[in-house]
């Protein structure tokens, strides 16, 4: 059967909503020379036309979750079968909430080759819905498979969005080309439209892709390797905006966080915490690092961190206990975290974060992303290169500080929150380290520092807060030894 998760039908359903229409981006599928400079002009000059939105396949609504589940990718037909490694190639049909082609060609030395839908790539009862698309219906998308061939580990559908499934081979967040207005109230979603799959040697392949929605064109190129560690991607983008743009997300991620340990009662399942990340991180030019705590908010909220040059940032999934989960079935201790690292400067601007409240699983509502500080404009390109890591936790870097590693909450009076911040990795002994802290919009009423009994490495710092009443209150904590940093430090809106 074809295994189509919760995360994939979620991030599907954008599918819907833009596909590139016109001419132009028609002629892009085609048999003949190609390499990055050709999509690259491609993208250009797609630019220059109005977008044309496509309507979806009129049959792709009967195609419902029961009737996928009935379909099943015929094993012999994956694409690079033949090579004994982790590239193997299968395909989406299309579904209700991925109801419009793509293009896919696939490149051999410089040589694009259409590869056309046939209705006999899958097996399927003869009633099928998928069956009555016809036999020029075209994919939803695709996924790689390992080298044994009993798992994916890059799976591309829907709109731009793409999830690797990192070092423990579970999904969990979602990665996406670009994000357009994601906290301006309402959102664009450019879609790849085409791509080029290329055999770049042992557990490596090159996606090439045609971006294309009301606001901007782009052509991505995505270098992607699979080893112990988890999945790699080299990415350059050149884009190409067809209007001024607010709020360009680049580098852009999309997961769920509903509540944790120090969240309960937000909870109305059994389960003691459901989250997809747990951390956004974010390390600045200087070596320093943020760590913003994800939360459930009851409204929509931002936090932005201003990062000329920044290192990189990312969702990570730091918790990687099971018996805080206690999920045998999606487990969420094995979710990947996902971490991006410029390599090329990106200039000045900032990393923001974005949630919005949810009380389900099923639903992603934090998106973290770069904003530039120049305006997008139409006429001008923009260029960005990067590379995303789905591994256990952010690549490591020479003097790292100690990560935050748990967070609790409690109250000790009507007035006054109790804040727990657990550093790892610390030293034997305490050796003069004290905390840092403050409050925005409160008042840190008293603190205090010692490592926890028992357990190497880790410190605690305790923090009653007063939040001031009626406003966002946010504590701002680092563990320093004198003026010197040692941990991370730790950004926390109280009452969000």
């Amino acid at each position: 059967m074809t295994e189509w998760n919760r995360r994939e039908m979620v991030a599907a359903t954008g599918a819907a909503l833009m596909m590139a229409g016109s001419t132009s981006a028609r002629a892009a599928g085609t048999s003949g020379r190609f390499d990055w400079q050709v999509l690259v002009n491609r993208a250009k000059a797609l630019a220059r036309s109005a977008y044309v939105n496509v309507p979806p396949h009129p049959g792709a609504q009967a195609v419902d979750y029961d009737a996928l589940h009935q379909v099943r990718f015929r094993d012999e037909r994956t694409i690079w079968n033949d090579r004994n490694d982790a590239t193997g190639v299968r395909l989406f049909p299309l579904s209700r909430n991925a109801n419009q082609p793509v293009f896919l060609h696939l490149v051999d030395k410089g040589q694009a080759t259409p590869l056309a839908y046939d209705p006999a790539y899958f097996d399927m009862p003869s009633n099928s819905p998928v069956a009555a698309l016809g036999p020029d219906a075209g994919f939803a998308g695709f996924r790689i498979m390992t080298k044994a061939r009993d798992a994916d580990w890059l799976v591309f559908m829907g709109a731009s969005y793409f999830r690797a499934s990192g070092a423990r081979k579970q999904y969990g967040l979602s990665a996406r080309a670009i994000a357009i207005d994601t906290s301006a109230g309402k959102e664009e979603f450019p879609r790849f439209t085409h791509f080029w799959l290329e055999h770049d040697g042992p557990n490596a392949l090159t996606v090439y892709a045609l971006l294309d929605g009301p606001g901007i064109t782009g052509a991505y190129r995505l270098r992607n390797s699979i080893d112990e560690t988890g999945v790699h991607q080299d990415i350059d983008a050149a884009l190409f905006p067809r209007r001024a743009i607010g709020e360009l997300g680049l580098m852009p991620m999309t997961s769920m966080f509903w509540y944790d340990q120090a969240h309960r009662k937000q909870a109305t399942d059994w389960r003691p915490e459901i989250h997809d990340s747990d951390t956004l991180l974010v390390r600045s030019a200087n070596g320093a690092a943020q760590a913003r705590p994800l939360i459930n908010p009851g409204a929509p909220h931002i936090s932005s961190f201003t990062e000329p040059d920044a290192r990189g940032f990312g969702l990570l999934q730091r918790d990687r206990n099971f018996d805080h989960y206690q999920d045998d079935g999606v487990f969420y201790d094995r979710r990947p975290s996902l971490f991006a690292t410029p390599r090329k400067p990106l200039g000045k601007g900032q990393v923001r974060l974005y949630a919005f409240p949810t009380d389900s699983e099923y639903e992603d509502n934090v998106a973290a992303y770069w904003v530039p500080t120049s305006p997008v404009t139409p006429g001008r390109r923009l260029d960005i290169s990067y590379r995303l890591d789905w591994q256990d936790d952010a690549p490591q870097m020479a003097g790292s500080p100690m990560p935050l590693v748990d967070l609790f909450r409690g109250t000790v009076d009507e007035k006054t929150l109790r804040i727990v911040l657990d550093f790892g990795d610390g030293p034997a002994q305490k050796d003069g380290i004290a905390v840092w802290s403050e409050a925005i919009h409160g008042r840190v009423v008293k603190s205090a520092v010692y490592p926890v009994l028992g357990q190497a490495g880790r410190w605690r710092v305790v923090l009653d807060v007063a939040p001031d009443p009626g406003l966002g209150a946010e504590i701002r904590a680092q563990l320093r030894r004198g003026d010197s940093p040692l941990s991370e430090m730790v950004h926390y809106p109280v009452n969000a």
